[in-house]
Parts: structure tokens; sequence; C-alpha cells
């Protein structure tokens, strides 16, 4: 950044992870979002969306608005990645982007009168961050001018999936900026190739550069009610060691809206920064198709895939072997409980799928076969008449609660690494090969005290074995 923006104080960044990404089933799913995912790399979108403004001159950590039941993951990640955030502010329902920004904006103030935040959704991808740094350079000083800016991404194409934003007379004060003259909705063909010809038109990225206290301001000219319902919400928050929760009951009357609905489209201060940054939404198959590196037919592959005389397809496998002949404009995706195939082109209606497996109460539709909690993971491997066979994952020093199950008995092998077992009132230490039994009804507790991962194989026997029949002694998680 420059020195303007260095003397002016940092710029705060907002990242927004509620979303379900929907489109990208079935690798995404309700309980593991895409932002969580390793689509395009080795880390996943959320923390390639916090590594773009951390170790940078001007910016300070980020503060992170998520949905409550993602809580430990995402808490997780950022430690992978060694990034202390300013704050994780947990949603107990998604009430889309104004709310979020909203809670952000009063959170900043309260510490920052003239605070700037950077709205960044955690799901995007964008390959150039030289561009990207320099355009929040530009956006910076509009912001302090008085300016809610947005960044219009130039358009490579007539694309009918993005809404746009048209540009009107430049910024005086701010070199690269422009009033937003109108925000549009996704059009069709026509419309989008006279959007590209024409060269006023910009791709609405949903990445914005805000001063927190003037969008509050219009927030509470344009829509009072919702801003009351934030306020609220975060003066009734309940705040630990890593999270802030807002209140269930005040966010749950917060009305839902996007902050281009709640403010962007009826505010006099809407400015807009232009940029080529190699800026993706990843909001379907195909998207990360035209990401992806491909073969000399056009085909990108990923994981245990076969491709004989496929052309221009995207074939995925996160499980077994995918064996592809003579396919053309497909997406082919693998994971270990669903297969999901379509053409390219209806990529974008992959989400009625979704909407359909939600309907008929299928589990596919929410949640992986691996399910991640703070202490490691667990797998179910079988799951039949009175039995039910499980992974389980405790990384080094985590320990699960002190529980204890009315309707099944457990049985535990030790696969690898050392398992230190409270057991009703005695404590037992297990290594590799070894087992042991939990009677039913008995208070127990699986901890790692080693440095290496500890898998343990769980057997569980009786008339009742989902996961609601637990009782929570003690948990350094904070369900107990």
């Amino acid at each position: 950044m420059g020195k303007d923006s260095k003397q002016a104080g940092p710029i705060h960044p907002v990242i927004l992870s509620g979303g379900s990404g929907t489109r990208l089933w079935p690798m995404s799913r309700a309980h593991y979002p895409k932002q969580l995912l390793p689509l395009v790399g080795e880390r996943s979108l959320l923390q390639q969306a916090a590594l773009r403004v951390t170790g940078v001159v001007g910016f300070g950590p980020p503060l992170v608005i998520a949905n409550e039941e993602h809580r430990f993951i995402i808490a997780e990640q950022l430690r992978e990645i060694d990034l202390a955030p300013r704050a994780i502010v947990l949603e107990p329902a998604g009430r889309n982007t104004a709310p979020a920004a909203a809670v952000a904006a009063l959170s900043l103030v309260a510490a920052e009168r003239d605070a700037l935040m950077l709205l960044m959704p955690s799901d995007h991808a964008i390959d150039d961050r030289a561009a990207f740094l320099t355009a929040i350079e530009r956006a910076a000083v509009a912001a302090r001018t008085g300016h809610l800016v947005t960044f219009g991404i130039k358009p490579e194409k007539a694309e009918t999936g993005y809404g746009y934003i048209e540009r009107g007379a430049a910024l005086d004060e701010a070199e690269g900026a422009f009033a937003a003259a109108r925000f549009v909705e996704k059009p069709d063909a026509a419309t989008a190739e006279a959007y590209l010809a024409s060269g006023d038109f910009f791709w609405n990225s949903g990445i914005f550069l805000l001063p927190a206290r003037l969008f509050l301001g219009e927030l509470e000219r344009l829509r009072p009610d919702m801003l009351a319902a934030c306020k609220k919400a975060l003066a009734a928050a309940r705040r630990d060691e890593d999270f802030c929760r807002l209140d269930k009951e005040a966010f749950a009357a917060c009305p839902a809206d996007s902050i281009d609905y709640a403010v962007m489209e009826h505010t006099a201060r809407a400015a807009v920064v232009p940029v080529s940054m190699g800026w993706s939404d990843l909001g379907s198959w195909d998207a990360l198709w035209e990401l992806a590196d491909k073969d000399a037919s056009g085909n990108a592959i990923l994981g245990n895939v076969v491709a004989e005389d496929a052309r221009n397809s995207y074939i995925r496998s996160e499980a077994g072997l995918v064996a592809a002949l003579g396919i053309e404009d497909l997406l082919v995706v693998a994971t270990q409980d669903a297969v999901m195939l379509a053409p390219r082109d209806r990529a974008q209606d992959v989400r009625r799928l979704v909407a359909r497996l939600s309907a008929e109460k299928r589990p596919e539709a929410d949640a992986l076969p691996r399910v991640h909690r703070p202490w490691g993971s667990y797998e179910t491997l079988h799951a039949g008449h009175r039995v039910q066979v499980k992974h389980i994952l405790v990384k080094p020093g985590r320990k699960l609660s002190l529980q204890m199950h009315h309707h099944r008995a457990e049985h535990w092998v030790v696969v690898q690494g050392t398992a230190k077992i409270r057991r009703g009132n005695e404590d037992i230490l297990l290594t590799e090969d070894q087992s042991t039994y939990i009677p039913l009804g008995t208070p127990h507790r699986l901890e790692n005290p080693g440095k290496i991962p500890l898998h343990v194989i769980e057997v569980q026997s009786g008339p009742y074995l989902d996961e609601d029949d637990i009782i929570r002694y003690d948990d350094d998680y904070g369900r107990s």
C-alpha cells in the first residue's frame, strides 16, 4: 500500500464465509462447503483468501464472519497457516451479505471510528495478487473521500452468469475509480454481448471496500430494521476464547439481503474500481474447468482417472478409479459416497440436484462421509443393523469430550499412535494393536497424548447408534 494508506490507518479485511456452495456438489456440502475445500491449489479457498492480505503493509488481521456450524474447521484452517484473526464472528443462521457486513462494521467502528473494511467472499479465486492489491490501493483513496467502493472485473467474454456494474463518470479525487451508474442483473446473451462491446460494463465481483461508518449510515437510512437487528445481535453476543457468537433470537429476526440490494443499488455514494486480476467466483464445475490445466483434448483431469477418447470434459475423482470412454463436454465428479454426471452447459443446474436430495432427506445433500471435529475427524466405514464401524482420527494433543451413551457400547482398537483412555474411574494407556471395551452407560474419554495422529477403529453395538445419543460431562470446545 502507498504512504497515504499507511498514514490513514490499516484496512481491515472481513472474510465472508457463510455460503454453502450447492453448485459444487458432491464435493461441497452444507456441513463442509466449498470455501473449506482445496479446489484450486493445495490450500482451501478460505486460506487463500486470508493469505492474499496477510503480511502486506497497510492491512490488519482479518475478521471472519462464519456459519456457527463451521467454527472449528475455520479456526483450525487459520491455525494451519499461522494466522491469528481479529475475531471469528459466528452467525446462528444465514442472512446474506448485508447483515454480515453490518455486524463487521459495528465491530470495527467500536474500536476505530474511521475504519475501512475490505469485504471479501471466502470462496473466490484470484490469480493476480499484485493487481488485486493495486486495485485496493486505488479503492482506498475513493473510500477515504466518501465512497462505497466495489470492484468490477473487466469482462473477458459475454458472460450471462454474472451481474454487471455500469461505470459512470471518473472520480476526480481517485484515479482509476468511477461512479457506479447502475447495477444490473444477470443478462441474456444478446444483452451481455452489448455490455461487452460498450466497454463500460464490468462483472460484479462481490468484493467491497467500505468506510464502515459511512456504510452504517447508509444502512440506517435505507434499512433501519436490519441495522437495529444487527446491533441487538452483537450487543447480546457471547464471547469466548476463539469466537464471538451473535445472539440467536436477535439475528434470526434480522431480514436477509445482499449488500447490493440493501445499499449499493440505492446510494449516491457507490463507486467502482475496474480490475483484471484473474478472478473467478468458482460458482460451478464449468468455472473450475475453465481455470484448470487441460490436456490436448481439452480435458481437466484430477485424481484417480483414466480417460480414453474424451474431449472438453471435467473429470475428477476424490475416491476410487473413474474410467471415462467416448465422452464430450461432460462434468464427472466422484466422491466416496456419490457420483455426479452432467453436461457442462448444465453446470448451474447442479443446485437442482441438491434441492431434490434435500427434499428427499438424503444425507448426501449435507454431509460428507468424513465428519470433521475440533479434535480430528471420524468416518463411517459400515452401518448395519445394531452395528456401526468408524475410523476415528485424533490429532496430537487433542481429546474428545468426557461422555456417555445410553443405547450403545463401544469397542476401540488402536491402529496407530498412543491412546489415553478414561473408562469409568480408571485410566488406560493403549498402543498399536491393543484394544478396550466401553460398556453401555460408562463415562469415557479418548485422548491422544502423543506427537503423531492417533488412528482408532471403533465398533459400536446397540439398538440406537445415532450421534445424538451422547451426554457430555466435560469438553475442551464448549459443547458440554
